[in-house]
């Protein structure tokens, strides 16, 4: 096996801890090395994934930039050609933060995982200098109003998509030259922000959840954290259900629909209906607002909505069949309505105690600009990235009409130095391509290990991912996994792999996933729960379910082995329990 071709990461004794927990929501697949060339390391140094999140850190007041390697990434690793988190820091910052542990962290990242080693205080982990430069942060996150960097920023990467070049018009070389700059230029900036919030958002959740659990009140604290509203993870699934609602109502696009998902795009714009034309103009508007998103969004070379429609209309279509009940804006109300009564509830039991009382409710005012900022934030990063999909895809499909590439997203198996030398010398090119990937589907192949502490054991050592074994549960057996939004809900188990065809799942089924990006969102709707392998406070299915309203269980170890295909269960979000009823 060529491991070469992945670049890995070298690893320090000071921060020995790295984690697939919640990167593997974002980069579920092996890292491609166009990826690589933005985000992780390159021939010139440290790149802007790996900066952006040393910015985050120093702007929290967590670290100096001397406690940094200053020529290997320290926050973001590659072993096998995955990508992983540096857990070490991440311990180190809760240790630091004032009324935050590492424990705390883990519980935020990890959930409840196996194999997750145990913290050991190093003597430099403890800073008071840190403790009082987060305390003013900290200070800043519970009492702001609003982000208005954050919402300058969604301006702006908005602007780019309107404002998009015609990479039509330009020459091969000068495609590569403009994702390069576009890249190096804007993505640092957006990343850090992103890791700032996403931080930020352990403070008022960490409150919350302290609070009331001291008031006897735990799992008050999930409901607190849901119908927060304007959370743009969301935002697609709502917009969907309209156009499912819309389809379902009209008999010739209910007609189009029927026919099946491949080709519907097509057959939808080369119908002749009126009816069926109003419903492509808005899916059109549609695109324009959500077409950055789909499976692996991050990952430049995979589809997204834009690039794909069907993916969308699969998704649509799933919706179209579902009951009226199953709207979610009548869900995210309720959960708003629930969550001001419960901010006012708990609020008042505090009266006798003024300093929790104002700790409690500035977390819970955190938490309603927080959440949403930390979405927002994540889409920003994914609409940039979309650009250089773009005009990557204008790149990649001249080289595979003159032979060079195999497919439009090849450009993906090669660096942007060797971008230039196939556009000049195309010879050879096609071969090294299919040899990249021939080695990139071998490592997709491996199971790779959670944690890892230390140097990595060769990619030829893991194990192939079909092969691990996990014995299937039975009747009357439950699955013990984090609570992540309340509710009881039963249904029939579908275990479904990839948000690419979410046909096998009817409405009312309960959705057993590894783990969920916001490509999944819209599964999220006729689901009557959703249960995920991997998963914290901070996952995305958590933060969408709780919009949505849907009964969730996350950090369901081997969910999607041990749950039989087509099993009823029982969901039960309040206490993170899924139990087999029949098989």
């Amino acid at each position: 096996m060529a491991e070469e071709y992945f670049v890995g990461t070298k690893t320090s004794d000071r921060y020995p801890i790295w984690t697939r927990a919640n990167v593997g929501e974002v980069f579920p697949d092996p890292v491609a090395l166009a990826t690589f060339d933005f985000a992780f390391q390159n021939e010139s140094g440290l790149q802007m994934s790996e900066l952006g999140f040393r910015d985050a850190y120093i702007r929290i007041g967590a670290f100096e930039e001397s406690e940094f390697d200053p020529d290997n990434p320290v926050f973001l690793g590659v072993f096998g050609g995955y990508t992983y988190l540096n857990a070490s820091l991440m311990r180190i910052f809760g240790e630091r933060a004032p009324g935050l542990s590492a424990q705390d962290i883990d519980e935020a990242f990890f959930g409840v995982q196996p194999g997750i080693p145990p913290y050991e205080q190093h003597p430099d982990d403890p800073s008071p200098e840190a403790e009082a430069r987060i305390g003013e942060v900290f200070l800043w996150a519970l009492t702001t109003p609003d982000l208005p960097d954050v919402l300058e920023q969604e301006e702006r990467v908005n602007a780019l998509r309107a404002n998009r070049p015609d990479f039509d018009a330009m020459g091969d070389h000068e495609i590569v030259d403009w994702i390069e700059d576009f890249f190096n230029e804007g993505f640092r900036e957006l990343f850090a922000q992103h890791i700032f919030i996403s931080f930020l958002t352990t403070v008022p959740m960490g409150i919350v959840s302290a609070v009331c659990e001291a008031v006897g009140r735990p799992t008050d604290a999930m409901k607190i954290m849901a119908g927060l509203g304007d959370v743009e993870s969301a935002a697609p699934s709502m917009a969907m259900w309209d156009l499912g609602r819309i389809a379902a109502s009209s008999s010739s696009v209910n007609s189009v629909f029927e026919i099946g998902i491949e080709g519907l795009n097509k057959r939808l714009r080369d119908s002749a209906e009126s009816e069926v034309q109003d419903f492509v103009s808005q899916f059109d508007e549609f695109l324009e607002s959500y077409g950055s998103r789909g499976p692996n969004e991050w990952e430049m070379s995979c589809p997204t909505w834009e690039t794909n429609p069907d993916l969308a209309l699969a998704a649509i279509d799933r919706m179209r069949v579902s009951p009226p009940s199953a709207a979610p804006q009548d869900h995210q109300a309720e959960l708003s309505a629930e969550r001001e009564r419960l901010v006012a509830e708990i609020g008042a039991m505090l009266e006798g105690d003024p300093e929790a009382q104002g700790q409690f409710l500035a977390g819970a005012h955190g938490a309603s600009v927080l959440m949403p900022g930390r979405e927002r934030t994540k889409t920003n990063c994914v609409k940039f990235i979309q650009e250089g999909r773009m005009a990557a895809r204008v790149l990649g499909q001249r080289m595979v009409e003159r032979g060079v590439f195999p497919e439009i997203n090849s450009f993906a198996m090669l660096r942007f130095s060797e971008q230039h030398a196939a556009i000049d010398n195309p010879e050879g090119w096609r071969e090294k391509i299919e040899e990249r990937q021939a080695t990139f589907d071998l490592a997709a192949a491996r199971q790779e290990p959670f944690v890892i502490v230390g140097d990595a054991e060769p990619l030829s050592s893991w194990p192939e991912r079909d092969a691990v074994v996990v014995e299937q549960v039975q009747a009357g057996d439950s699955i013990q996994g984090l609570p992540g939004c309340p509710g009881v809900s039963e249904g029939r188990a579908r275990v479904i792999l990839d948000s690419h065809d979410p046909t096998a799942l009817e409405p009312g089924d309960v959705l057993v996933a590894p783990l969920t990006d916001p490509s999944w969102t819209p599964l999220f709707v006729p689901a009557a729960g959703v249960v995920v392998d991997v998963g914290a406070a901070l996952s995305h299915a958590i933060i969408v379910s709780r919009e949505l309203g849907i009964p969730c269980v996350v950090s369901a170890t081997d969910a999607t082995k041990r749950i039989p295909d087509g099993a009823m269960v029982r969901v039960d979000g309040d206490t993170g329990t899924v139990t087999i009823l029949d098989t």
